[in-house]
């Protein structure tokens, strides 16, 4: 839980980042909001959520 909230922070950080800056337009971004809510109540989404904890575990057993 700690880890899917970290990446939507970084997530929404990044989004309000773009949609300052002029990168992404609004339209876009709710484009994609959408795309999430989807992939989120897809079959794919037991498939997403074990891929991103495997790059998870991955980065977080790394030691500089």
């Amino acid at each position: 839980m700690v880890i899917s909230l970290s990446v939507i922070l970084l997530l929404v950080i990044l989004t309000v980042i773009f949609l300052r800056g002029g990168k992404l337009k609004l339209s876009h971004a709710l484009v994609c909001v959408l795309l999430g809510f989807y992939l989120a109540s897809s079959s794919f989404a037991p498939d997403i959520h074990n891929g991103l904890g495997s790059v998870a575990d991955a980065v977080s057993s790394v030691r500089p």
